[in-house]
């Protein structure tokens, strides 16, 4: 079935998953002039005419988050004032998720302040996968939806055929997304404890649950320096697990040492998909990546069409 007054935009921070959201619809990838000047600010401008379209613009979250937000304001900006009839932002990595919280007195919820920046630039709904946490949801003045990624791995899974497999928890915060797709998959579940000592720094302080001799897959949200994820493979080791220990993350941000400290955990085989952009200095042996972009078209051709969200996952 083809799509009407559908127009799909890409930012710059992932144009390769936009281009492949566009073929599984099969439209054409329309072109945004995206451009700086020479003191840095930013400029877009759509290159055709979005008067009354129904707009998807896809911009994720990299290791330049300012950056990308910034130029998504922008875009957003641009297509509203181009009489778009409605402007979806699809942000498959909602950068400073983080921050859904005051942990510690005087720090800022950064998570809720990108939700009304949102806002306030003109989108009429985001989509968006796997938040940090699911109360970053209520964060946005409009309705949105929070994509999960369990239907994939566990299909990935599935087919590795297991013997004794265990889904691991690498904190508490994971525990409720990991127990999902434990459930999915009719695996137990164990969960880590950990502190963390300083930003970007993890230390695991008790396994709760089985997973001496048995087959480790560690389910996070996000990989971001790989600190969390390291300790948690020292840890299961420690505690008698098979030294085969599968990773399963849904944002590959892989920033700073990331990439050192996965090639020296040795992990049977790392598995994330493509919601930020993996250049080739960032792969490496057994980094298996699972593309969103089916998922993402089918999920915005049920909006486009006014159908349930859910039948699309």
């Amino acid at each position: 079935m083809s799509l009407k007054n559908i127009k799909i935009y890409s930012g710059t921070s992932h144009p390769t998953l936009a281009a492949a959201i566009a073929r599984e619809l099969r439209v054409p990838l329309s072109k945004m002039s995206v451009s700086r000047f020479a003191c840095g600010e930013i400029y877009a401008k759509p290159d055709e005419s979005v008067r009354g379209a129904d707009v998807f613009l896809v911009q994720t979250c990299t290791e330049q988050v300012n950056e990308d937000y910034m130029e998504l304001f922008i875009m957003i900006d641009a297509l509203k004032r181009s009489f778009a009839r409605t402007v979806h932002v699809v942000i498959p990595h909602f950068g400073y998720a983080r921050q859904d919280r005051v942990a510690s007195p005087r720090e800022p919820i950064s998570a809720k302040l990108m939700a009304n920046l949102i806002s306030a630039a003109g989108a009429d709904h985001v989509i968006s996968i796997h938040f940090h946490s699911d109360q970053i949801q209520g964060f946005f003045p409009f309705p949105m939806d929070n994509l999960h990624t369990r239907n994939l791995f566990a299909d990935a899974l599935k087919r590795k055929k297991f013997k004794d497999p265990v889904i691991v928890a690498p904190d508490a915060g994971a525990a409720k997304e990991a127990g999902r797709l434990a459930q999915m998959l009719d695996y137990p579940l164990a969960v880590l404890t950990k502190k963390r000592p300083r930003f970007n720094v993890a230390e695991v302080t008790a396994v709760v649950g089985e997973v001496e001799g048995r087959t480790c897959i560690l389910v996070d949200d996000m990989v971001d320096t790989a600190g969390s994820v390291s300790a948690a493979h020292q840890a299961l080791l420690e505690q008698g697990a098979n030294p085969d220990i599968y990773l399963v993350a849904t944002h590959a941000i892989f920033s700073g040492p990331a990439i050192e400290r996965l090639k020296e955990a040795e992990f049977k085989e790392v598995i994330v998909t493509d919601t930020v952009p993996l250049p080739k200095e960032k792969q490496f042996k057994g980094l298996t990546t699972i593309s969103v972009a089916p998922m993402l078209a089918r999920v915005i051709r049920s909006v486009h069409e006014n159908r349930s969200v859910t039948q699309a996952l």
